[in-house]
């Protein structure tokens, strides 16, 4: 009997690494191929996923269509806490897991956004570039110390941000549907309607999942109720902010500016509407990049994929439904 075959989609697993030994030593044939093989292959991942039996996946659309072309898959561990590239629905009808690794990066997401903050606020990556270009810019920033962080979403990682911005002496306010009230209370921190909060707030940071509620969560009317001294924070999901809308406040002076860790379309296209925006930080996604979270993160996904094709059901799996 042929010996079952895992498909690495992520890009930073690469042959030969501790992912890819464990594969192996579990009894499984072990192809790489990421984003970055295919764009000079010219493959697929429909054509990648057709004789796989599990992948361990990172950003890659596993769409229906993909999905549809994969008859031996059975599951999909998924390299990071989000998992809206992946059609959950065709995956379930299709028998297939889908286990993301949930709480694996909160610690490196949080860190970056006090960082992302910290940067606005000081205008850090500007001065900079202004030294590199001969200049000798000082300009004023401002302190955390007394200012307002709004936060939505309150999950691991905003528990994780909340506690660092207390520490710098910020006042921290917070909206989520399923507020840990024993955490807000510990804490100090004030519950308030999302509106209320992006009046309140001088600085407001996103922890969100991208769905259908929260898509274009920050559109204009959003926007429109911030203070045009704040930033707007997101390392969580490009699609969570209007990218047009976020131009246009920022162009018209009633946003200070912003700090994305994400966007709607990865990389960033040449045509974007938010290149060109000197207030704008844009970093490529590396928010959960250490290698600490990323060792966590591909074990679990790893040991996702082994376990459900041993018969085993890990329990952070978001559609145990698949079982039939």
């Amino acid at each position: 009997m042929p010996r079952q075959r895992v498909l690495v989609t992520t890009a930073w697993l690469r042959p030969g690494d501790e992912v890819h030994r464990f594969l192996e030593s579990a009894g499984f044939d072990v192809i790489h191929r990421s984003f970055v093989d295919t764009a000079d292959s010219g493959e697929t991942l429909a054509e990648l996923v057709s004789d796989a039996d599990g992948v361990v996946a990172g950003t890659d659309p596993f769409t229906a269509e993909v999905l549809g072309s994969a008859p031996r898959l059975k599951v999909i561990g998924r390299t990071g806490s989000g998992f809206d590239n992946i059609d959950v629905h065709a995956a379930s009808e299709l028998g297939m897991a889908v286990c993301p690794t949930p709480g694996v990066n909160s610690q490196s997401v949080a860190e970056y956004t006090l960082g992302m903050i910290l940067s606005c606020a000081r205008r850090i990556p500007q001065s900079v570039a202004a030294v590199r270009a001969f200049g000798w810019d000082q300009v004023s920033g401002r302190e955390l110390a007394g200012a307002t962080l709004g936060i939505v979403g309150l999950g691991a990682i905003g528990r994780l941000v909340a506690t660092m911005a207390i520490g710098f002496g910020m006042r921290v306010i917070a909206h989520d549907p399923k507020l840990d009230e024993a955490f807000i209370a510990q804490h100090s921190i004030e519950a308030v309607e999302l509106d209320d909060l992006l009046g309140q707030s001088d600085f407001v940071t996103l922890h969100l999942f991208l769905n259908a509620s929260t898509r274009h969560i920050m559109d204009a009317r959003s926007l429109a109720l911030m203070k045009p001294t704040a930033f707007l924070i997101n390392i969580s999901r490009g699609g969570v902010i209007d990218e047009r809308a976020l131009a246009d406040a920022i162009r018209a002076g009633n946003l200070a500016g912003a700090g994305l860790d994400t966007v709607e379309e990865e990389p960033l296209p040449e045509d974007s509407v938010l290149r060109g925006l000197d207030n704008v930080l844009i970093t490529a996604h590396i928010g959960a990049a250490t290698v600490e979270s990323r060792q966590r993160s591909g074990r679990m996904a790893a040991q996702a994929v082994v376990d459900v094709l041993s018969g085993v059901i890990p329990s952070h799996t978001v559609n145990k439904e698949f079982v039939r």
